[in-house]
């Protein structure tokens, strides 16, 4: 897959936030999968640190912006303990035991960009497993628990690519650096 399909196949929930994110600092693409979100980020000239179980996938991604780390997200000591980013990137994953440590790991001004399934997506196929999905207004909790600013937030159903009922916010630790574009494509 060339590095523009990956763009491409990058959520427009992350393509349309993007921009807010401040260009100081390292953006954290967390369970970064192929790298669809890392690929985007850097070439809006962002450094990102693209983490997940299995990085293999991401040898196709050859950008000096972009370092990858294989850690793993869901053993009993969260591996970015201490680490700071002026973004941190989510999408398709949850794993509740660290879900609150991602707004302490924003620097000021930096971006939350969250989305995955949400409950209700059982109907549609897997993920069914209450663990993986959200319950209502859990994004919304979490950054009102930790003093984020709501940019955007959403509980939705999509019927593309495929059916899902999705959760997806985009949050600011104090007051946004970066824009938001007022139009939304895709």
């Amino acid at each position: 897959m060339a590095n523009h399909d990956v763009i491409a196949d990058a959520s427009p929930w992350v393509r349309r936030f993007a921009a807010a994110i401040p260009k100081e600092g390292v953006v954290l693409d967390l369970a970064c999968g192929a790298g669809r979100h890392a690929a985007l980020l850097a070439a809006q000239g962002l450094t990102v640190l693209a983490v997940d179980q299995d990085i293999s996938a991401l040898q196709s991604l050859k950008d000096a912006r972009i370092q990858a780390r294989e850690l793993d997200l869901e053993g009993s000591d969260w591996p970015l303990l201490g680490q700071y980013f002026s973004g941190i990137v989510v999408t398709n994953y949850l794993y509740r035991p660290f879900l609150d440590e991602l707004p302490n790991m924003l620097s000021e001004g930096g971006v939350l960009i969250y989305e995955t399934f949400a409950d209700g997506n059982a109907e549609f196929g897997k993920p069914s497993n209450p663990n993986f999905l959200l319950k209502p207004a859990e994004l919304l909790a979490l950054a009102q628990r930790s003093g984020l600013k709501v940019i955007a937030y959403e509980d939705i159903y999509l019927d593309h690519p495929k059916p899902a009922m999705v959760q997806r916010i985009c949050a600011v630790k104090g007051h946004l650096k970066g824009f938001i574009p007022l139009q939304f494509g895709g």
